[in-house]
């Protein structure tokens, strides 16, 4: 080493040679010479080795088939491995203790109003329960579960084979660790990376923990119906007995329910339950678990739930409201809740009643089956949710989830939006045929206007000044709009396309009464809630609305927000909103009607509240000429008419005058057979008339009864 040193030393006290031009071109031209004759060397000896591997026919074909294999393979674990990596991260929170909700939704006024999440914690180990249930379970989730490390290929195979033979997904190929691993860390939703994750934490749940204690923890976490979690709470809950005591018909009814709990649920789908539990007893045969004879008496006396009490909650109202709460997980200490919301239980009953009357009373005229709505105060409190007619039928909340299209109702948010680039109600705009790249919008009444002002345009729905709008003061951008309901609070995804100035995205009746609700408080979003404070079951306030939830922001100018007011209670005064309007006070609002009349919406607000009607069928079929301001708007009117009893009438903003003088009516002088006493008067028109008339008959009566105890007497 000390030579190697000394060496190197020496030759840096060599002198300095500067090469000339010559010599400095002879050194290119030999490191060029050598480079190509190493280039050509080497193609040579690769020519020469790959004559010994030359292939031909088939068997090329076979060697590229597996060549690309290969490498696509490579790649596939390279990304599944990273994803993988990732995921274990989940592993290391604190998991193993159930992080279930259980909360006590209680109303504005401080009543109970029901209960969400997991009811009082029932565990009984694996080994004290019934042969049946574990046999029923195994044999209808996963009958390899013994004999697999968290994912059955063999199973897999199968799955795929039978659903390709029914043509349709008759079985699943999960398996329990899989459901297991889904249950504990992730979210339903059908993606291909929620599989992969799912994939990788079944792997390493059974590396850490043995098949009994996934069982287990499979059977204590999994959702059961009827808000129970675990099958011990579901036996308690729907037969009223200890797991321990499980009859075989029972049993195999519980073990349906890990498939589809709500769908199977025995107290409020009797007959799916039954039949979901036949499919159970044959695959305890199919998987040789039992044979015939053993359950020849479980198919001959099916399972039966014990009746639940009919309760008058608002059901729809605690299913949004506990999906909110999942929400704020990361917020509270404690998931045993008791949570004082917003709801009014006398509106919402008026909501309810409102809807069935108006389906009970139009739903075969117009082929409709379905309605929702919301209703806001203008502070913000979420006051009604109706998600449907029947919740005992359907529990899918159409007020708050799924979305449909808004047709016109839509047009508000162009409108807001190009009110926000200096126009204003009295803007002269072009109601003509317009092309945009192709795309032709035309007016419901085929005619066109000429030159029109905003006010007009908007009262009376004419489709294409939202085009032209959004084409020449926009310059065809799309995304201001998109951008002001984001602001707005509407978490809907918006097309960004052309077409979505006519409403052609998806909203939900939540999503347009938090947009209108803007309006009504003069451009300030931010303020729409559903509870007011969260307490722990021992009384400690963990989250308070004024101190935690209120995020006030505005999103459109005073000026703005008064013309749009202005503008849509022109809807309600002279346009296709009409039915909607209120005797006490102006309506502003806004008709909505799809494509093949498949959804009809009124979406409308005065100074106390804020409402939003959908109405249509879940099965997307068209209506019969179904228009939002038809049944909707008498929906909305029905509701609101309600509403505003006996409460202090607040103003529209930007709308002067709004509050309409109470008009008694006129009493004559004169006791004729016209005369009528006083009448209340926000009874609608066709109810006055009803009202006079029997008024009417009811004095001629008396005139009669009068005239024969006169003609008696004297």
């Amino acid at each position: 080493m000390f030579n190697f040193f000394k060496k190197k030393k020496r030759q840096q006290h060599k002198p300095f040679h500067s090469p000339t031009l010559i010599e400095l071109d002879a050194r290119l031209d030999t490191a060029l010479y050598r480079i190509r004759s190493a280039n050509s060397f080497f193609w040579k000896k690769a020519k020469i080795i790959s004559q010994n591997f030359h292939l031909q026919g088939w068997k090329r074909f076979i060697v590229e088939i597996l060549d690309e294999t290969l490498t696509l393979g490579l790649i596939g674990f390279t990304l599944f491995t990273i994803l993988g990596i990732s995921v274990f991260e989940l592993t290391k929170t604190d998991w193993v203790s159930p992080k279930n909700f259980s909360v006590l939704f209680l109303d504005r006024y401080g009543n109970s109003i029901g209960h969400r999440g997991a009811l009082p914690a029932i565990s009984v180990p694996v080994e004290e329960m019934p042969d049946t249930v574990i046999k029923a379970v195994l044999a209808t989730e996963d009958r390899r579960f013994f004999d697999h490390w968290g994912i059955d290929f063999q199973g897999l195979t199968r799955a795929i084979s039978q659903n390709m033979q029914a043509k349709g997904v008759v079985q699943g190929g999960s398996t329990l660790t899989q459901q297991l691993a889904k249950n504990l860390f992730l979210t339903n939703e059908r993606t291909i990376t929620r599989k992969i994750k799912e994939a990788y934490l079944a792997l390493w749940l059974e590396a850490n923990f043995s098949k009994k204690q996934i069982l287990q923890l499979y059977l204590d976490r999994a959702y059961m119906g009827g808000n129970n979690f675990g099958i011990a709470a579901a036996a308690k809950f729907y037969f009223g007995k200890n797991i321990r005591h499980l009859s075989l018909s029972e049993s195999a009814m519980l073990a349906g329910l890990f498939k589809a709990p709500t769908k199977y649920a025995p107290h409020s789908h009797l007959f799916a339950a039954q039949t979901r539990a036949n499919v159970v007893l044959s695959n305890l045969v199919n998987s040789g678990f039992m044979t015939k004879s053993q359950i020849i008496n479980a198919h001959r006396h099916p399972a039966r739930a014990l009746p639940q009490i009919d309760n008058d909650q608002p059901d729809y109202f605690l299913d949004w409201a506990f999906e909110e709460v999942k929400k704020m997980r990361d917020q509270l200490p404690s998931h045993s809740l008791i949570i004082q919301t917003t709801l009014d239980p006398e509106l919402q009953k008026i909501a309810e009643e409102s809807i069935a009357y108006h389906l009970h009373q139009y739903g075969q005229q117009y082929r409709v089956t379905q309605a929702a709505t919301v209703i806001l105060d203008n502070n913000g409190s979420v006051c009604a949710i109706v998600g449907g007619l029947d919740y005992k039928k359907s529990q899918f909340n159409r007020a708050t989830q799924g979305g449909r299209q808004v047709g016109s109702s839509f047009k508000p948010y162009v409108y807001a939006t190009a009110l926000e680039h200096g126009l204003s109600p009295s803007t002269i705009v072009l109601d003509v045929p317009i092309n945009w790249g192709g795309w032709t919008p035309k007016n419901n009444s085929g005619r066109y206007m000429g030159k029109i002002d905003l006010a007009t345009a908007l009262a009376f729905s004419i489709n294409t000044v939202p085009v032209y709008l959004t084409y020449q003061y926009l310059h065809r951008d799309t995304k201001p709009i998109i951008d002001l309901i984001k602001n707005m609070g509407i978490n809907a995804h918006i097309l960004s396309h052309k077409t979505m100035v006519l409403g052609t995205s998806n909203m939900t009746p939540m999503d347009q009464a938090t947009g209108f609700n803007v309006f009504a408080n003069g451009g300030i979003a931010g303020n729409r809630h559903g509870f007011t404070q969260i307490r722990t079951i021992d009384g400690h306030v963990v989250w308070d609305f004024e101190r935690n939830g209120n995020k006030l922001h505005r999103v459109l100018s005073e000026q703005s927000a008064a013309y749009m007011n202005q503008m849509m209670v022109g809807v309600t005064t002279r346009g296709s909103g009409k039915r909607a309007a209120l005797p006490m006070t102006l309506v502003a609002g806004k008709t909505g009607t799809s494509q093949s009349y498949r959804d009809a919406w009124f979406v409308g607000f005065t100074g106390n509240y804020t409402g939003a009607v959908w109405m249509g069928n879940d099965n997307f079929s068209p209506m019969n000429r179904a228009f939002g301001g038809g049944v909707p708007a008498m929906i909305w009117h029905r509701i609101m008419l309600a509403a505003h009893q006996n409460i202090m009438l607040k103003q529209l903003y930007g709308v002067k005058n709004s509050l309409l003088p109470y008009q008694p009516p006129t009493l004559s002088s004169h006791a004729d057979s016209e005369s009528s006493p006083p009448i209340p008067s926000t009874l609608s028109p066709e109810t006055l008339n009803i009202v006079r008339l029997i008024n009417k008959d009811l004095k001629k009566s008396s005139a009669i009864s009068l005239k024969t105890t006169g003609d008696s007497i004297f």
